[in-house]
Protein backbone atom coordinates (compact mmCIF):
# COMPACT_ATOMS: atom_id res chain seq x y z
CA UNK A 1 0.00 0.00 0.00
CA UNK A 2 1.43 3.06 -0.66
CA UNK A 3 -0.22 6.00 1.49
CA UNK A 4 0.66 10.04 1.20
CA UNK A 5 0.53 11.83 4.83
CA UNK A 6 0.34 15.99 4.44
CA UNK A 7 0.03 18.48 6.97
CA UNK A 8 0.74 22.14 6.63
CA UNK A 9 0.83 23.07 10.30
CA UNK A 10 2.69 20.38 12.60
CA UNK A 11 6.42 19.98 13.02
CA UNK A 12 7.65 16.70 10.69
CA UNK A 13 8.37 15.30 13.45
CA UNK A 14 5.09 15.36 15.67
CA UNK A 15 5.44 12.14 17.47
CA UNK A 16 1.49 11.00 16.65
CA UNK A 17 2.34 11.69 12.81
CA UNK A 18 5.98 10.75 12.26
CA UNK A 19 6.64 8.22 15.27
CA UNK A 20 3.41 6.67 15.69
CA UNK A 21 1.36 6.99 12.07
CA UNK A 22 4.04 6.40 9.86
CA UNK A 23 6.39 4.63 11.81
CA UNK A 24 3.21 2.19 12.07
CA UNK A 25 3.27 1.94 8.52
CA UNK A 26 6.62 1.91 7.40
CA UNK A 27 6.85 -1.01 10.16
CA UNK A 28 4.07 -2.52 8.28
CA UNK A 29 5.75 -2.11 5.09
CA UNK A 30 4.04 0.33 3.16
CA UNK A 31 5.46 2.67 1.65
CA UNK A 32 4.99 6.51 2.84
CA UNK A 33 4.98 9.90 1.17
CA UNK A 34 5.02 12.67 3.57
CA UNK A 35 3.96 16.26 2.96
CA UNK A 36 5.21 18.62 5.47
CA UNK A 37 6.97 21.89 5.91
CA UNK A 38 10.11 20.64 6.64
CA UNK A 39 11.90 23.61 5.55
CA UNK A 40 10.37 25.82 8.03
CA UNK A 41 11.42 23.57 10.70
CA UNK A 42 14.89 22.60 9.30
CA UNK A 43 14.18 19.28 9.73
CA UNK A 44 15.37 16.82 7.48
CA UNK A 45 13.14 13.74 6.64
CA UNK A 46 13.14 10.48 7.93
CA UNK A 47 14.89 7.78 5.78
CA UNK A 48 12.13 5.76 4.23
CA UNK A 49 9.88 8.39 3.28
CA UNK A 50 9.62 10.19 -0.02
CA UNK A 51 8.91 13.95 1.28
CA UNK A 52 7.66 16.73 0.24
CA UNK A 53 8.79 20.09 1.12
CA UNK A 54 5.40 22.80 1.90
CA UNK A 55 5.37 25.87 3.58
CA UNK A 56 4.02 26.18 6.58
CA UNK A 57 0.30 27.80 6.40
CA UNK A 58 0.48 27.03 2.77
CA UNK A 59 -1.93 28.90 0.08
CA UNK A 60 -5.05 26.59 -0.67
CA UNK A 61 -3.20 26.76 -4.01
CA UNK A 62 0.31 25.85 -2.74
CA UNK A 63 -0.95 23.28 -0.78
CA UNK A 64 -2.95 21.88 -3.61
CA UNK A 65 0.01 21.19 -5.66
CA UNK A 66 1.93 19.81 -2.68
CA UNK A 67 -0.95 17.39 -2.85
CA UNK A 68 -1.44 16.42 -6.11
CA UNK A 69 2.22 15.46 -6.21
CA UNK A 70 2.02 13.31 -3.03
CA UNK A 71 -0.69 11.33 -4.40
CA UNK A 72 0.48 10.01 -7.46
CA UNK A 73 0.30 6.13 -7.43
CA UNK A 74 -1.16 6.85 -3.30
CA UNK A 75 -3.85 4.20 -2.49
CA UNK A 76 -4.56 6.37 0.62
CA UNK A 77 -4.52 10.26 1.75
CA UNK A 78 -4.33 10.83 5.12
CA UNK A 79 -4.52 14.55 6.29
CA UNK A 80 -3.64 16.34 9.68
CA UNK A 81 -5.78 19.66 9.78
CA UNK A 82 -9.28 20.59 7.88
CA UNK A 83 -7.98 23.29 5.89
CA UNK A 84 -6.47 21.03 4.02
CA UNK A 85 -10.05 18.87 3.03
CA UNK A 86 -10.62 22.69 1.06
CA UNK A 87 -7.34 21.63 -1.04
CA UNK A 88 -8.23 18.23 -1.97
CA UNK A 89 -7.11 17.53 -5.74
CA UNK A 90 -10.18 16.41 -8.03
CA UNK A 91 -7.88 12.98 -8.69
CA UNK A 92 -7.31 11.73 -5.05
CA UNK A 93 -7.29 8.30 -3.48
CA UNK A 94 -10.06 7.87 -0.63
CA UNK A 95 -9.22 10.57 2.15
CA UNK A 96 -8.77 10.51 5.84
CA UNK A 97 -8.88 13.16 8.14
CA UNK A 98 -7.20 12.70 11.54
CA UNK A 99 -8.84 15.19 13.87
CA UNK A 100 -6.30 17.11 16.09
CA UNK A 101 -8.85 19.66 17.38
CA UNK A 102 -12.26 19.80 19.33
CA UNK A 103 -14.69 20.61 16.00
CA UNK A 104 -18.31 21.14 16.03
CA UNK A 105 -20.61 17.73 15.63
CA UNK A 106 -21.82 19.45 12.05
CA UNK A 107 -18.28 20.21 10.67
CA UNK A 108 -17.58 16.17 12.03
CA UNK A 109 -20.75 14.63 10.36
CA UNK A 110 -20.10 16.65 7.00
CA UNK A 111 -16.43 15.57 6.81
CA UNK A 112 -17.53 11.80 8.18
CA UNK A 113 -20.21 12.03 4.67
CA UNK A 114 -17.44 12.82 2.17
CA UNK A 115 -14.28 11.02 3.92
CA UNK A 116 -13.04 8.63 6.75
CA UNK A 117 -12.53 10.35 10.01
CA UNK A 118 -10.07 9.30 12.18
CA UNK A 119 -10.96 10.35 16.19
CA UNK A 120 -9.74 8.76 19.92
CA UNK A 121 -12.72 6.22 19.37
CA UNK A 122 -11.62 5.06 16.06
CA UNK A 123 -6.97 5.19 16.87
CA UNK A 124 -6.98 6.30 19.96
CA UNK A 125 -4.34 8.98 21.65
CA UNK A 126 -0.98 7.02 23.06
CA UNK A 127 2.48 7.09 23.60
CA UNK A 128 5.51 4.91 24.49
CA UNK A 129 5.16 3.85 27.89
CA UNK A 130 8.48 2.75 29.35
CA UNK A 131 7.83 -0.72 31.23
CA UNK A 132 9.58 0.47 34.52
CA UNK A 133 10.62 4.42 34.72
CA UNK A 134 12.61 5.56 37.53
CA UNK A 135 10.15 7.39 40.52
CA UNK A 136 9.32 10.42 40.25
CA UNK A 137 12.44 12.92 42.29
CA UNK A 138 12.29 16.33 43.77
CA UNK A 139 14.77 18.47 41.88
CA UNK A 140 12.88 19.44 38.86
CA UNK A 141 9.77 19.66 37.12
CA UNK A 142 9.79 18.69 32.73
CA UNK A 143 7.22 20.38 29.90
CA UNK A 144 7.46 18.42 26.94
CA UNK A 145 5.80 19.65 23.87
CA UNK A 146 5.18 22.70 21.69
CA UNK A 147 5.82 26.28 23.35
CA UNK A 148 3.68 28.74 23.06
CA UNK A 149 1.49 31.82 24.36
CA UNK A 150 -1.88 29.84 24.70
CA UNK A 151 0.11 26.95 26.19
CA UNK A 152 1.38 28.94 28.98
CA UNK A 153 5.00 30.22 27.87
CA UNK A 154 3.88 33.04 30.47
CA UNK A 155 3.23 31.25 33.85
CA UNK A 156 5.94 28.56 32.47
CA UNK A 157 8.78 31.18 32.89
CA UNK A 158 7.19 33.16 36.38
CA UNK A 159 7.21 29.32 37.84
CA UNK A 160 10.92 28.74 37.23
CA UNK A 161 11.81 31.94 38.68
CA UNK A 162 9.59 31.35 41.85
CA UNK A 163 11.11 27.48 41.77
CA UNK A 164 14.53 28.84 42.32
CA UNK A 165 14.79 29.34 45.96
CA UNK A 166 13.17 25.59 46.68
CA UNK A 167 15.99 24.38 44.44
CA UNK A 168 13.57 22.98 41.99
CA UNK A 169 14.52 23.52 38.31
CA UNK A 170 12.41 23.75 35.00
CA UNK A 171 13.08 21.71 31.96
CA UNK A 172 11.17 22.39 28.84
CA UNK A 173 11.61 20.00 26.05
CA UNK A 174 10.00 21.42 22.97
CA UNK A 175 10.07 23.93 20.06
CA UNK A 176 8.54 27.43 20.51
CA UNK A 177 6.80 29.80 18.47
CA UNK A 178 8.57 32.72 17.13
CA UNK A 179 6.95 35.17 19.41
CA UNK A 180 8.08 33.29 22.25
CA UNK A 181 11.33 32.13 22.13
CA UNK A 182 13.03 35.66 22.81
CA UNK A 183 11.34 35.26 26.45
CA UNK A 184 12.65 31.57 26.45
CA UNK A 185 16.02 32.82 25.43
CA UNK A 186 16.16 35.24 27.78
CA UNK A 187 15.27 33.27 30.99
CA UNK A 188 17.48 30.73 29.93
CA UNK A 189 20.68 32.86 29.96
CA UNK A 190 19.84 34.35 33.14
CA UNK A 191 19.82 30.83 34.45
CA UNK A 192 15.57 30.76 35.22
CA UNK A 193 15.29 27.11 33.06
CA UNK A 194 16.44 24.91 30.76
CA UNK A 195 15.21 24.93 27.38
CA UNK A 196 16.53 22.08 25.28
CA UNK A 197 14.23 22.94 21.99
CA UNK A 198 13.05 20.43 19.82
CA UNK A 199 14.38 16.65 20.89
CA UNK A 200 13.34 13.75 19.06
CA UNK A 201 10.22 11.99 20.66
CA UNK A 202 11.88 8.69 21.83
CA UNK A 203 14.57 10.59 23.69
CA UNK A 204 12.66 13.62 25.19
CA UNK A 205 10.34 10.69 26.92
CA UNK A 206 13.55 9.44 28.14
CA UNK A 207 14.66 13.13 29.60
CA UNK A 208 11.53 13.35 31.58
CA UNK A 209 11.93 10.27 33.88
CA UNK A 210 13.00 11.17 36.76
CA UNK A 211 11.15 14.36 37.69
CA UNK A 212 9.00 15.69 40.32
CA UNK A 213 6.27 16.11 37.84
CA UNK A 214 4.95 16.85 34.17
CA UNK A 215 3.10 20.27 33.23
CA UNK A 216 0.29 20.39 30.71
CA UNK A 217 -0.69 24.26 31.09
CA UNK A 218 -2.87 25.43 28.81
CA UNK A 219 -5.62 28.39 28.10
CA UNK A 220 -9.53 28.80 27.20
CA UNK A 221 -8.42 28.61 23.80
CA UNK A 222 -6.82 25.14 23.81
CA UNK A 223 -9.97 22.91 24.22
CA UNK A 224 -8.10 19.18 22.82
CA UNK A 225 -6.80 17.14 25.90
CA UNK A 226 -3.15 17.47 25.51
CA UNK A 227 -1.07 13.93 24.52
CA UNK A 228 2.01 15.18 26.85
CA UNK A 229 -0.48 14.09 29.77
CA UNK A 230 -0.45 10.98 28.54
CA UNK A 231 3.52 11.00 28.04
CA UNK A 232 4.15 11.74 31.59
CA UNK A 233 1.65 9.10 32.62
CA UNK A 234 3.91 6.82 30.64
CA UNK A 235 7.30 7.46 32.52
CA UNK A 236 5.73 7.69 35.91
CA UNK A 237 5.31 11.13 36.48
CA UNK A 238 2.68 13.07 38.52
CA UNK A 239 0.83 15.46 36.39
CA UNK A 240 0.11 19.31 37.09
CA UNK A 241 -3.03 20.35 34.48
CA UNK A 242 -5.00 22.91 33.70
CA UNK A 243 -8.95 21.99 32.93
CA UNK A 244 -8.07 20.54 29.39
CA UNK A 245 -7.01 17.33 31.04
CA UNK A 246 -9.00 17.38 33.99
CA UNK A 247 -10.86 14.16 32.50
CA UNK A 248 -7.97 11.90 32.32
CA UNK A 249 -6.12 13.49 35.30
CA UNK A 250 -8.89 12.88 37.73
CA UNK A 251 -10.53 9.91 36.43
CA UNK A 252 -6.68 8.02 36.78
CA UNK A 253 -5.70 9.84 40.17
CA UNK A 254 -2.68 10.53 38.58
CA UNK A 255 -2.18 14.18 39.35
CA UNK A 256 -3.28 17.37 40.27
CA UNK A 257 -5.68 20.57 38.51
CA UNK A 258 -4.77 23.89 38.78
CA UNK A 259 -6.22 26.99 37.01
CA UNK A 260 -3.50 28.86 34.50
CA UNK A 261 -1.94 30.68 37.26
CA UNK A 262 1.60 30.89 38.60
CA UNK A 263 0.62 30.60 42.15
CA UNK A 264 -1.70 27.71 41.99
CA UNK A 265 1.00 25.98 39.90
CA UNK A 266 3.82 26.88 42.18
CA UNK A 267 1.98 25.52 45.14
CA UNK A 268 1.01 22.07 43.31
CA UNK A 269 4.73 21.59 43.03
CA UNK A 270 5.79 22.12 46.21
CA UNK A 271 2.91 19.91 47.98
CA UNK A 272 4.45 17.05 45.30
CA UNK A 273 8.11 18.19 46.50
CA UNK A 274 7.17 17.82 49.88
CA UNK A 275 5.53 14.72 50.19
CA UNK A 276 7.39 11.99 48.52
CA UNK A 277 4.71 8.96 49.22
CA UNK A 278 2.05 11.07 46.97
CA UNK A 279 4.13 11.86 43.96
CA UNK A 280 5.44 8.67 43.94
CA UNK A 281 1.79 7.08 44.27
CA UNK A 282 0.80 9.50 41.49
CA UNK A 283 2.95 8.26 39.45
CA UNK A 284 2.25 4.60 40.06
CA UNK A 285 -1.63 5.66 39.14
CA UNK A 286 -0.69 6.91 35.70
CA UNK A 287 1.85 4.52 34.84
CA UNK A 288 -0.79 1.21 35.67
CA UNK A 289 -3.59 3.41 33.39
CA UNK A 290 -0.92 4.41 30.21
CA UNK A 291 0.42 0.46 30.77
CA UNK A 292 -3.27 -0.71 29.85
CA UNK A 293 -4.71 1.65 27.76
CA UNK A 294 -1.98 3.98 26.21
CA UNK A 295 0.50 2.16 24.78
CA UNK A 296 1.10 2.90 21.53
CA UNK A 297 2.40 -0.81 20.43
CA UNK A 298 -0.91 -1.84 21.45
CA UNK A 299 -2.82 -0.05 19.21
CA UNK A 300 -0.42 0.35 15.84
CA UNK A 301 -1.62 -3.19 14.11
CA UNK A 302 -4.86 -1.95 14.82
CA UNK A 303 -4.42 1.67 12.58
CA UNK A 304 -2.44 -0.56 9.76
CA UNK A 305 -5.24 -2.94 9.46
CA UNK A 306 -7.63 0.12 8.74
CA UNK A 307 -5.81 2.03 6.67
CA UNK A 308 -5.35 -0.73 4.36
CA UNK A 309 -9.04 -1.42 5.20
CA UNK A 310 -10.03 2.34 4.07
CA UNK A 311 -7.55 2.37 1.27
CA UNK A 312 -9.54 -0.90 -0.43
CA UNK A 313 -12.55 1.28 -0.77
CA UNK A 314 -13.40 2.15 -4.52
CA UNK A 315 -12.30 5.46 -4.82
CA UNK A 316 -15.45 7.13 -6.74
CA UNK A 317 -17.49 5.88 -2.84
CA UNK A 318 -15.45 8.45 -1.36
CA UNK A 319 -15.40 11.65 -4.26
CA UNK A 320 -17.03 14.83 -3.51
Amino acid sequence: MRTCVATTVHHPEDARIMHRQIRALLDAGHEVTYVAPFTYFNVTPTMGVTAIDVARHASYGRARAALKRGVKGADLLIVHEHRLLGALPYRRPPVVWDIREEVSPRRLARAGRRHRVITPAVVPEATLVSPSPPPPGDTRVVHIGRLSSERGVAELIGLAERLVPYGVRLDLIGAAARDVRPLLRDAQRVGLLDWFGYVPNRHALRMAEGALAGLSLADDTVRTVPTKIMDYMGRGLPVITTPQGSALVERTGCGLVVPLDVEAVLNAVLDLKEDPVRRARLGVLGHAEARLHHHWPDHAAAFVNRAESWAGLPTHALAV
